[in-house]
């Protein structure tokens, strides 16, 4: 098994996507630190969890959590072979409606909590000379879509990041990944959508979370660099990086459903 005595770090492990993708990793026999805010949501996880596996409470947008926590992971384990950035969540307002202190709180966990966690792991993946960074981006990284403003401008940052990052430590043997999923049925829109419309509107496309959670294990296995998720949203939004105005024109009923 690839994957088996893997020490593997899942940020946001307490629920949705990042706790059904630790508990397949942990099947697949990897050892798996589940990491989030909730102490109880994570002991739960645990509870689920048959092989090996340490629960730490952290959270992303705090240096003093993140340096404590990983820290914590390398004294008990002596290295990282995998970081999993998951942590994050959504809030889906217009522009001129949604306060300043929202960009800046879902910017600090969606984009700055993963510049903390990544800067924990790679002094130790360098000298290790091998690693993995598998960032949990969005579809929405690619294309804006309106009410998602603020959302949209964590995950742009986070595929920015990771491609420049890839560059920086391809001579160390690491390899940054990211994920980029559409609508997933998880308890991400309790907050992100708490009326529901935008739900009932894309309860068509929206994605199993056990299909996603599979595909960022296979991500991990194989090593791949990208994945889009599904398969047919990346290639509309590389249409739209071709032709955005068209795209722009042709789409905006069908994306638009927030």
């Amino acid at each position: 098994m690839l994957l088996r005595d893997k020490v593997i770090v899942v940020t946001g492990a307490s629920s949705g996507i990042g706790a059904l993708t630790s508990r397949m990793l942990s099947e697949h026999g990897a050892t798996v630190i589940l990491a989030a805010r909730s102490l109880d949501k994570l002991e739960a996880v645990s509870a689920s969890l048959q092989g090996r596996h340490e629960i730490i409470p952290l959270d992303v947008s705090s240096d003093a959590e993140v340096t404590r926590g990983f820290k914590q992971i390398i004294d008990s384990y002596g290295r990282i072979d995998v970081l999993l950035n998951n942590a994050g969540y959504g809030k889906f307002e217009y522009c001129d409606e949604m306060p300043v202190q929202e960009f800046v709180d879902m910017m600090n966990v969606n984009y700055m909590g993963i510049v903390r966690c990544t800067k924990a792991v790679l002094p130790f993946m360098k000298k290790a000379g091998m690693g993995q960074i598998v960032n949990i981006a969005s579809m929405a990284g690619k294309v804006g879509t309106s009410k998602s403003t603020a959302y949209t401008a964590t995950k742009h940052a986070v595929l920015g990041f990771s491609s420049a990052l890839r560059q920086e430590v391809k001579e160390y043997g690491i390899t940054v990944s990211t994920v980029n999923p559409g609508p997933i049925d998880t308890p991400f829109f309790d907050l992100a959508d708490p009326s529901g419309g935008y739900v009932e509107n894309v309860k068509w496309f929206m994605m199993k979370p056990e299909k996603v959670a599979s595909a960022i294990v296979s991500v991990i296995e194989k090593h791949k660099v990208e994945v889009d998720l599904p398969w047919f949203a990346g290639v509309g939004t590389k249409l739209y990086q071709l032709f955005p105005r068209l795209a722009d024109r042709l789409s905006y009923k069908l994306l638009n459903k927030k």
